[in-house]
């Protein structure tokens, strides 16, 4: 990508990572500007944050007002998918519909020619025929805080105007280049996963939802105990079911029913196949094709094969959960993904 007077508006959190993607936009000649997103209400310090970093960078400085459509696209479609009783991934939906909807449309109508952001994945562009230009994402070169397991429901057409400065680097490299340059305070937290949940989701739940009492019951449909609420609990789960003569982990749930079954079996939680739906793909593909799989953010790969509608695994996996995202790679290279049903 030519780089000279190349407008670029950057996604600016507050955080180490956003202000090293700053500080290194600017080094290698990208005409930078930061925009923070208010997301919620009281946002004010993580504001002052980024603010002070674009200051000292020497970079203008945009705040953009997301609140009515991040709580509408992403908050209450997350509170909707634990209702139904799935586990939803608002990341996802964030970046689709936020960091990289919303942000990059009110970039390109300010004369931005693209968006950056602090996300551990690369970029890949490559001539087709000496004509067009196809752009892929890769895995981040630290595996270990690789994000593009996250990235699989952006679209395709827009990944051209996207730039990822921090790709190439591993985390204690960017931390390096903060403390070197004075760009963040290392003492402080980082953000947490679920960025609008303060407390813990079955918290968050419990306030917005309420409690829905309900029977547990073993394979055999006997009772066991109570929960306080479905969708309290995900799939494989053992921690919180309170339950003598366990350990007992939670095998399905039954919204219709409100019930919680649960299963001493581990061997029970493993599937070998499960169907997905709501696709995005961001390379061209042929069904069936093979690919190694991921099925949770921290989960290993596993190679699969995938239909249009269907994967099947070449060893089974644990805790598969509906709402979740499975997402499809070739080597380092992001197929695409779906959500789990």
């Amino acid at each position: 990508m030519k780089r000279k007077n190349k407008k670029v508006l950057l996604g600016m959190s507050g955080g180490v990572d956003s202000s090293v993607a700053a500080f290194l936009l600017k080094k290698q000649g990208f005409e930078v500007e930061g925009g923070f997103i208010v997301f919620q209400k009281e946002e004010y310090e993580a504001k002052e944050k980024a603010k002070k970093v674009a200051d000292n960078l020497k970079i203008p400085f945009h705040s953009f007002d997301f609140k009515k459509e991040f709580k509408k696209k992403i908050i209450e479609k997350f509170k909707e998918g634990y209702e139904k009783g799935i586990t939803p991934n608002p990341c996802v939906d964030c970046n689709r519909e936020i960091k990289f909807g919303l942000f990059l449309k009110k970039a390109r109508a300010l004369g931005f020619d693209c968006v950056a952001s602090g996300h551990y994945a690369l970029l890949y562009r490559e001539s087709v025929n000496n004509k067009s230009q196809v752009t892929k994402i890769l895995k981040g070169k630290d595996k270990s805080k690789d994000q593009s397991y996250f990235l699989w429901r952006l679209k395709k057409s827009d990944l051209e105007k996207i730039i990822f400065p921090l790709g190439d680097y591993k985390k204690e490299e960017v931390k390096k280049i903060a403390k070197d340059n004075n760009l963040y305070d290392l003492t402080l937290k980082e953000s947490q996963e679920v960025c609008f949940i303060k407390t813990s989701v079955a918290d968050f739940l419990k306030e917005k939802i309420g409690e829905k009492k309900g029977d547990i019951v073993n394979m055999q449909g006997e009772k066991l105990g109570e929960h306080k609420g479905v969708y309290l609990y995900t799939i494989g789960q053992r921690k919180g079911l309170d339950l003598s003569r366990g350990p007992y982990y939670v095998l399905k749930k039954n919204e219709k029913t409100n019930t919680l079954m649960v299963t001493k079996d581990e061997s029970k939680l493993e599937r070998k196949e499960f169907s997905y739906k709501d696709s995005n793909f961001l390379q061209e593909i042929d069904f069936p094709f093979k690919c190694e799989v991921k099925i949770r953010y921290g989960g290993r790969p596993i190679k699969a094969k995938v239909k249009k509608d269907r994967v099947i695994l070449e060893n089974p996996a644990k805790a598969v959960t509906a709402g979740q995202s499975v997402v499809f790679y070739k080597n380092d290279i992001l197929l695409g993904g779906g959500v789990i049903v």
